[in-house]
């Protein structure tokens, strides 16, 4: 049994993303169908708690600094996270390109590591943001190893939008981009997320061999694509199977003849 206050605050706070940073009591009023005074009465309880903060010049709300220290605490304590910072580190280093982890999540992929060559000694633990699977390698290394029942979900609900011009929008041709990445191990994203970035990225595996989450690495075309691919696909992939095995992943005696075993050494 839900109790109505709190299932309408959480709404409240849902309705605040990326494209509508700033809502102010009308707008949160006809997005809700509630009267005026009903909204605002919950929007003071949650900025009175620190989820919610009014701007002084517009009086609009934005999400509140609590927020961020409870996303900042979540992630912390992700699993994926806790086994997978100091293989994230390495694997910037070793590359020179900026690395991140997300989780499957909502049939999105949620960032929540962040690693930059100039900061890679800093782990960035975060939430967010949360990545459209279809056109990014973090998310198209997941879909390629879901079961096909839910790759059809998947695609039942979300459009191929395209977001840049090489996003892929065409179904048949976003399948056969699956089937490419399963046959070598990673998906590749031709800077169909936002132009002049392109990516590498492999699945990340749990006890059971679901793919929970995924690992980039990602820089300028023309340091990501072209003669240094497989190169940085190798470190990747060594990387991504090492964070597997510390979430549980024991791959079968035929996958563990196909893995790669060879020592790591910077990519040039």
């Amino acid at each position: 049994m839900s109790v109505q206050s709190v299932d309408r605050a959480l709404e409240i706070l849902s309705l605040f993303s990326t494209t509508s940073p700033r809502l102010g009591i009308t707008d949160i009023s006809k997005a809700m169908g509630l009267p005026k005074p009903t909204v605002h009465g919950l929007v003071r309880t949650l900025t009175s708690h620190g989820f919610l903060a009014q701007d002084p010049e517009s009086k609009k709300y934005s999400l509140g600094l609590k927020i961020h220290e409870m996303g900042t605490i979540l992630a912390g304590s992700l699993r994926i996270n806790q086994v997978g910072g100091s293989p994230a580190q390495m694997l910037t280093r070793s590359t020179g390109l900026a690395t991140r982890l997300g989780i499957w999540d909502q049939q999105a992929v949620l960032v929540t590591l962040l690693l930059f060559p100039d900061t890679v000694n800093v782990l960035y633990h975060h939430i967010g943001p949360r990545i459209q699977a279809y056109c990014s390698s973090l998310g198209k290394a997941i879909l390629a190893y879901l079961p096909r029942q839910e790759v059809e979900d998947y695609l039942g609900k979300h459009p191929l939008t395209p977001i840049t011009m090489t996003t892929i929008t065409n179904r048949k041709d976003l399948l056969k981009d699956l089937e490419s990445t399963r046959a070598r191990g990673y998906a590749l994203d031709r800077e169909e997320c936002i132009s002049g970035m392109s990516c590498i990225g492999a699945p990340i595996f749990n006890y059971a061999g679901a793919p929970v989450g995924s690992i980039s690495i990602s820089g300028p075309p023309d340091q990501v694509l072209g003669d240094r691919t497989a190169a940085l696909a190798r470190e990747l992939l060594l990387t991504a199977q090492q964070i597997s095995s510390f979430m549980g992943w024991r791959p079968g005696e035929a996958a563990k003849a196909a893995l790669v075993t060879a020592p790591r050494s910077r990519v040039k």
